[in-house]
């Protein structure tokens, strides 16, 4: 096993890695940007280093350094956790060339999985359904056209090397195809550096639904079961659940074993994620495979009593998988919820501020990972999450309630979270009753108030909780007093307070 390793990331993930590395008796060494001086991954490392200035490009983007101080500090492997260089090739190649171990698979089987119209046809080859459309890159609207006729309006027209929504178009009807598939051409170049495109048929009232893998070096493949992902804005997660409502045993069967011919197809090793569409009529097709750990990756923690870092970690090392595919047990429900500092009430924007006060949830059954704690400032640099809080419960009805009232607790002031936003899909009953897809709140969430559908207090009442909270707290008004204060989660949380620091 490594003595020590380098994670090349910030947040959330650094702190899970170092958490597991601890465990196991392995040091670690962090990274950091000028903004992140102070943030809980450098002070709960061992080691920590400065790599650059504020943003990605200047600090975790850039991979000699990375490398570089993986040596200067006798690192004998590096964690990439997810984003940035996790699913980058020439890194991974890089580090490999460097003498270093890259806590992933391989670049060769990234390349393999990261072109999605090359993905689609290695699945093809392997047995693995696909959702109807082209082979390959279309190159001409003409083509496009073509294309779309034989498989069907309405058609997606997405990005040959892209994901998370950019680059992607949907085109209802034949007149609209034309201008919409520049528009995904000039968008995927500007966001991936390739405008190639795809043509693929528009699945109705699709769930998104994802098995995770692990594989070793020694021909060992297998999944650990499903995640559903379909609660979704602007095509990005925002709850996940294990297992899913929709799957029953047969199914799940098809899907996991699909998704271990998926993997062995393209030589995989370490941690992976296929990911599939189910349309209306409960057949799945390939998407595309995450190749890294996913950041729901809890979900499945919490089900199976495995922890997919250590797993990681272990096969990197050159160490087999400990179980087979019919030892795995799955145990009850979990669900996960990603609180992110944005306003649900404005279009989901970002929150930025420092966190003025924190109160985390707890009890049995309750997980929250999290990189940051009071007084920390969500910068404009990165990724506004917060947190993601994971409950288990023995079945799904008992996990939505346990999700529901951490919820309740958690309290959280200077920005604006998605904790309101989501409570209200907890208690949407089509969510309570499993039904929906990756459209839900597309179509179910517009023209809500969420901090009056959860109790929204009037200024009276904001006024004598300030006064209460100013007197237990010694804090003192950044501002003149609130306009509201939210009790959006079931309890006082003032925005716009501070810590008096003059003490």
């Amino acid at each position: 096993m490594f003595r020590k390793i380098l994670i090349a990331n910030r947040g959330e993930i650094a702190v899970r890695v170092i958490r597991t590395c601890r465990e196991m008796g392995i040091d670690t060494v962090a990274v950091y940007s000028q903004a992140d001086r102070l943030a809980l991954h450098v002070r709960m490392a061992d080691e920590a280093y400065e790599i650059g200035g504020y943003s990605p490009r200047e600090s975790y983007l850039m991979q000699e350094r990375l490398i570089a101080t993986a040596k200067r500090s006798s690192a004998e492997a590096i964690h990439p956790g997810y984003g940035f260089l996790s699913e980058n090739a020439e890194f991974a190649d890089a580090v490999a060339a460097a003498g270093l171990v890259f806590i992933g698979p391989s670049g060769e089987a990234m390349r393999k999985m990261g072109d999605k119209t090359a993905a689609r046809q290695l699945m093809q080859s392997a047995g693995v359904p696909t959702v109807p459309g082209s082979k390959d890159a279309v190159d001409d609207p003409e083509e496009a056209m073509a294309i779309a006729e034989q498989v069907g309006f309405p058609v997606l027209i997405k990005a040959s090397a892209g994901g998370g929504g950019k680059g992607m178009r949907l085109a209802a009807r034949a007149e609209d195809l034309p201008e919409l598939f520049k528009t995904a051409s000039s968008e995927a170049r500007s966001a991936f550096g390739d405008g190639r495109v795809y043509i693929e048929k528009y699945v109705e009232n699709p769930r998104h639904i994802e098995f995770q893998i692990l594989a070793d070096h020694h021909g060992n493949v297998v999944h650990l079961g499903e995640r559903e992902c379909s609660i979704q804005r602007r095509h990005q997660k925002v709850i996940e659940e294990s297992p899913s409502s929709l799957l029953d045993e047969k199914m799940r069967a098809q899907m996991g074993e699909a998704a271990v011919e998926a993997a062995r197809s393209c030589g995989y090793t370490n941690a992976g994620t296929i990911e599939f569409i189910v349309d209306k009529n409960r057949n799945f097709y390939f998407l595309e495979m995450n190749t890294r750990l996913q950041v729901e990756h809890p979900v499945t923690e919490m089900v199976t009593g495995l922890d997919l870092v250590r797993l990681q970690l272990e096969i990197a090392a050159g160490g087999k998988l400990p179980f087979r595919q019919g030892q795995i047990e799955r145990r009850g429900h979990a669900i996960e919820c990603r609180v992110y500092a944005e306003d649900p009430e404005n279009n989901f924007l970002p929150s930025i501020g420092r966190l003025t006060h924190v109160q985390r949830p707890g009890g049995f059954g309750i997980r929250e990972d999290s990189g940051v704690g009071e007084g920390d400032e969500i910068s404009i640099y990165y990724d506004p999450m917060i947190a993601k809080l994971i409950a288990w419960g023995a079945d799904r009805d008992e996990a939505i309630r346990r999700m529901r009232r951490a919820l309740a607790e958690y309290e959280l002031a200077g920005v604006r979270t998605t904790i309101p936003f989501c409570l209200w899909v907890l208690n949407h009953p089509n969510f309570v009753a499993g039904e929906f897809d990756t459209h839900f709140v597309q179509n179910e969430f517009h023209d809500v108030q969420l901090s009056a559908t959860n109790g929204r207090i009037d200024l009276t009442a904001a006024a004598l909780a300030a006064v209460l909270h100013q007197e237990s707290h010694a804090l003192e008004p950044a501002h003149s007093l609130p306009a509201h204060a939210d009790s959006s989660t079931g309890l006082w949380k003032l925005r716009g307070w501070k810590k008096n620091r003059q003490n």
